[in-house]
């Protein structure tokens, strides 16, 4: 394929191939996919139009909005302020923010926010997008509110609350918000693009997002699933070039934890790299310890509105779903985006691997899960 740029290392060449069937038989438009094995940069493709309407091509460094893969990083930070000692996951979260406690959340912990239990699926405020970038709203909000059912008792996707919620517990420890402290402790010593709260000098490295024809359109705006997505409407998705919509410098410029990442495909994949194996011969962000808490099933089944997509979820990560996102294995663990981009570690097989794209498909669609059954033969 002429569009497709970089290179893959000889024993990931289904890889190459797999990326390049996917332009081929998918409506891709601009995309990346890169591979970590053991510690080592085995994969960096890209290919096709960054921006489709002035044809700025997708080049090493364009970087993209992933999404929910922000709960990714989110996750990652918390288990390494757990692995520290600094965060006990099976604690109140009233622990460490002692307003949370409020209206019946005494006893949640912040394991059961990262595993979709805590009963906080929407907020009842109807914030603006103005208090939502303020944070402090945002977390008030979160104070006020009553779960929707008894903690730990069920589950259902918690959407942004999930982001503000964890991203709260790490700013009253550490005295930074999510973003900053991806950016300080992790993403910058490693030297990897990916932020949650993108700088303006990123702006010229950003794709721009295309809807692809056919996505289901979401309920109505009472449903909970739609108050879930769009924080009770505040943010209109998929929206895309609207104001304050997923094309709009300003909503990127906010730290949206839950949601609102923005990375390249080596970004994404070298932070899981880095927690799986360490990256290029660097100790491994997370001990064996640490990820075999994290990758402990939390939840699975329908959940609370009675779906079930397939996914299965250990502590603020996606695990091996194979009705949803087949991965490598029981130690597998990652999250996904809306447009179809994904990211996952995995230490038993020594890998960090994220795909993204411009052009959103959906959830679980087949783009991603192609390319890392090609990484699954090409480990034997």
């Amino acid at each position: 394929m002429q569009q497709r740029q970089g290179w893959a290392d000889e024993r990931f060449g289904a890889v190459a191939d797999a990326f390049a069937a996917n332009f081929a038989e998918f409506p891709e438009l601009g995309a990346a996919v890169t591979v970590y094995s053991g510690g080592r940069k085995v994969v960096e493709l890209w290919g096709g139009p960054a921006d489709d309407r002035t044809g700025r091509a997708w080049t090493q460094d364009t970087v993209v909005p992933v999404f929910s893969c922000a709960k990714g990083p989110v996750s990652l930070s918390a288990h390494l302020l757990a692995q520290q000692g600094r965060l006990d996951l099976d604690a109140p979260v009233a622990r460490y923010w002692p307003e949370f406690a409020r209206n019946g959340k005494q006893d949640v912990t912040t394991r059961m926010v990262l595993g979709h239990r805590a009963g906080l699926p929407a907020l009842d405020a109807a914030l603006s997008f103005e208090e939502i970038a303020a944070w402090d709203p945002v977390i008030r909000a979160i104070e006020a509110q009553q779960p929707l059912w008894e903690p730990g008792s069920t589950h259902e996707y918690h959407g942004h609350v999930f982001g503000f919620a964890v991203g709260e517990v790490i700013r009253r420890i550490t005295g930074l918000t999510p973003g900053s402290f991806l950016r300080k402790e992790i993403a910058e010593p490693l030297g990897l693009p990916a932020w949650i709260g993108l700088p303006e000098s990123e702006l010229p490295r950003l794709a721009r997002l295309v809807e692809a024809e056919g996505r289901r359109p979401m309920p109505g705006p009472e449903h909970l699933l739609t108050r879930i997505v769009t924080m009770n409407g505040a943010l209109v998705f998929p929206g895309l070039d609207v104001p304050h919509g997923w094309n709009d410098p300003e909503l990127h410029a906010i730290e949206l934890p839950g949601a609102g990442a923005v990375a390249s495909a080596t970004g994404l994949a070298g932070l899981y790299a880095a927690a799986a194996t360490g990256l290029d011969g660097s100790p491994r962000l997370l001990s064996h310890d640490t990820v075999t808490d994290a990758v402990r099933e939390v939840s699975s089944g329908p959940g609370f509105l009675g779906f079930d997509m397939g996914a299965r979820w250990g502590s603020g990560l996606l695990l091996d779903s194979p009705a949803f996102r087949p991965l490598l294995g029981a130690r597998s663990f990652g999250n996904d985006g809306a447009g179809g981009q994904f990211a996952f570690g995995d230490d038993e097989f020594g890998v960090g691997f994220a795909y993204v794209a411009n052009r959103m498909i959906g959830h679980g669609d087949a783009r991603a899960n192609r390319l890392i059954e090609a990484v699954r033969g090409c480990l034997g």
